[in-house]
């Protein structure tokens, strides 16, 4: 039978949790699974890759509680991993995990891979095959604003979403745009209309800005106390891998290659990850069917899922506060 098949004739339900970077996701989807009984897929992109420990705060034994965690540190460095193959595991791992839960739980901060698993992904044309060659040599004679400049004025919609410090999403964006006529934004939004065999419920987590900005610095400093540095060291000699054009992995290289102090780096690093719980967030606020809670309000965020899927497990009286190098 396939993924998208019809598993049983009892509704399956997959719960979603989504929420910036530092909110406290991985905290209260390890909550719900106690009290559900159930498992966790791992929807965070940077998660995916074994290497990457401290700087993507992936959850310790200890933390993870006995819960059964999928897609978490699962792959070599050196692959890419897309969100189209992504959607494909994932949904041929919740057909099997339907056979013994009615529940599941999804969560990360990686919306595109969260998308391609709820909704689909639209095919992207053929592109012709010179495109990128032209792209990565403007990259080399021009330099990356050259190119973020010309997808603002191409797709404005993704520019203000993207990690404009990642060249190789830049280039994806670019190489679609003048490829086929159409903004990237355009292309992404559009859905497989795939039917799922699953209902979606969505939780999305949020605090003042404030209150996130403080964690988010009280994370970084963590994640330095933790030894991120001589993690990235380690790495190095992969730096320009699509991994690792990641968050506090690329501020520190810098600092590895002269370009700025260590303390400079770490700066970058907690401004760099505000800006983009700021995109997260205009990403996640998009779907007009997430119901939004504060990370600590575990009660009121069991109160709606028991209203959907009836369950009788009892409360949790309360969720500790998440650690700040709680990066989910």
């Amino acid at each position: 039978m396939r993924p998208s098949d019809t598993l049983t004739a009892k509704r399956k339900h997959l719960i979603v949790i989504v929420g910036p970077t530092a909110i406290g996701k991985t905290a209260c989807s390890i909550q719900l699974a106690e009290v559900l009984q159930t498992e966790i897929l791992s929807a965070d992109s940077r998660q995916f890759y074994r290497d990457l420990v401290i700087g993507t705060a992936q959850p310790t034994p200890a933390e993870m509680k006995g819960i059964p965690h999928h897609f978490l540190a699962f792959l070599p460095i050196q692959e890419n991993y897309t969100a189209g193959r992504f959607a494909q595991e994932a949904l041929e791992r919740l057909h099997t995990l339907f056979t013994y839960q009615d529940v599941v739980i999804a969560t990360g901060g990686s919306g595109l891979y969260l998308k391609a698993l709820c909704e689909g992904l639209a095919e992207i044309p053929t592109l012709p095959p010179n495109l990128r060659t032209t792209l990565n040599a403007a990259l080399t004679q021009k330099g990356l604003p050259y190119l973020t400049q010309l997808l603002a004025e191409k797709d404005p919609i993704y520019y203000q979403t993207v990690d404009l410090n990642n060249p190789k999403r830049i280039i994806r964006a670019l190489e679609v745009c003048l490829g086929t006529g159409i903004p990237y934004s355009t292309l992404r939004n559009q859905q497989t209309q795939t039917a799922r065999p699953f209902n979606r419920i969505t939780i999305g987590l949020t605090q003042d800005k404030p209150l996130l900005h403080k964690r988010i610095s009280l994370r970084v400093d963590a994640m330095m106390e933790q030894g991120l540095l001589q993690e990235v060291e380690k790495l190095y000699p992969y730096k320009t891998t699509n991994a690792l054009q990641t968050l506090g992995y690329k501020e520190l290289f810098d600092y590895m290659d002269g370009q700025c102090s260590l303390t400079e780096a770490i700066h970058h690093i907690k401004t760099n990850t505000k800006q983009y719980a700021k995109k997260q967030m205009t990403w996640f606020k998009k779907d007009k069917n997430t119901i939004w809670f504060a990370p600590d309000d575990l009660p009121n965020i069991q109160t709606h899922i028991r209203s959907i899927i009836g369950t009788t497990q009892p409360f949790v009286p309360s969720m500790a506060t998440p650690k700040p190098n709680d990066r989910n």
